[in-house]
């Protein structure tokens, strides 16, 4: 047992040592096959400067000199070069190239074909100017012509023609009535009912939703809910819109710096910019704001002059 073991125990190292010199052999092929290869990738890198300038000193020894050059072109016309004298390079500020032939040439070109389009460019503007005046002078005859038949002609209803003007005078005028309210002026309840809360600027007042004391730039009107609001003097709409307080509301424009404010209103039937007369309907009473609770359905009516609040019971027939 002991011989047999000691046997397997030499075969396992012989295998070991002849796996590990497989792998280094192995290892170092394949090191040497890089190196090889990285060796000849370096090779094509590199750059031969020498061979480089001996080309270039070819490439010159080759190349003509300056005045060989210009013996090669001296019996060259201008006529023999293929130049457009229209074509100037862009960006060039009238680049000249004096020394030579060749810029006289080009110079005298330029300036004659510069002169040709100028007068041909004078000679068409000249004709559009000739054809546009013939043509205005005919329209204008015609015109003349069809206003002097016009005069003479007993078909044509005169009256329309006088009508007109009359016709878009009264219309502005409807539209857009003169609005002069005085102080002596008087104004129209809004609505028929009791004032719930007086107008008050020059002492506190009790409010009983609140439960406090407040100026009152207004009055407010007690109403039934759905009743109509009718406009109070003629005016202007200059706002309508809604504040958290008064609910839905109207401001009218009556001139001279009046203003009035309609509030707690729903179903408004005026916009911005329409004129409104005494009586008008405006709208219908809502139901009241959180902060008129207590004091029940109303309508607020506030007047104002220059923006400062104006008594309206001192104004109300």
């Amino acid at each position: 047992m002991v011989r047999r073991n000691r046997n397997g125990v030499r075969k396992e190292r012989i295998i070991m040592l002849a796996t590990s010199v497989l792998v280094l052999t192995a290892l170092t092929v394949t090191g040497i096959f890089v190196r090889r290869n990285n060796d000849a990738e370096k090779e094509n890198y590199v750059v031969d400067f020498e061979t480089i300038e001996q080309e270039g000193s070819a490439t010159a020894e080759n190349m003509l000199s300056g005045e060989e050059l210009d013996t090669l072109f001296a019996d060259v016309g201008t006529d023999d070069l293929d130049y457009d004298p229209s074509f100037q390079e862009a960006n060039s500020q009238n680049v000249e190239n004096t020394g030579d032939k060749l810029s006289a040439a080009k110079q005298s070109g330029s300036g004659a074909a510069a002169e040709s389009r100028t007068d041909e460019t004078e000679g068409d503007a000249s004709e559009d100017k000739k054809t546009d005046d013939a043509d205005h002078a005919a329209a204008q005859s015609k015109k003349t012509e069809e206003e002097e038949e016009g005069m003479f002609d007993e078909t044509v209803d005169t009256a329309k023609r006088a009508e007109a003007p009359e016709t878009a005078e009264a219309i502005s005028t409807t539209v857009q009535p003169t609005l002069d309210f005085h102080e002596e002026d008087g104004l129209v309840w809004p609505i028929v009912g009791d004032v719930l809360i007086n107008y008050s600027m020059d002492k506190t007042i009790y409010f009983p939703t609140l439960q406090q004391y407040k100026y009152n730039p207004a009055i407010v009107i007690a109403a039934d809910q759905g009743e109509s609001i009718t406009a109070a003097a003629n005016g202007r709409v200059t706002s309508v819109g809604y504040d958290p307080i008064i609910g839905n509301t109207v401001v009218t424009d009556l001139g001279n710096g009046y203003e009035l404010t309609y509030g707690q209103l729903e179903n408004i039937t005026v916009s911005e910019g329409s004129y409104v007369s005494v009586g008008d309907g405006i709208g219908t009473v809502a139901s009241p704001t959180k902060y008129y609770s207590v004091e029940g359905t109303n309508v607020y009516f506030k007047l104002t002059k220059d923006g400062e609040p104006v008594n309206p019971m001192s104004k109300l027939q």
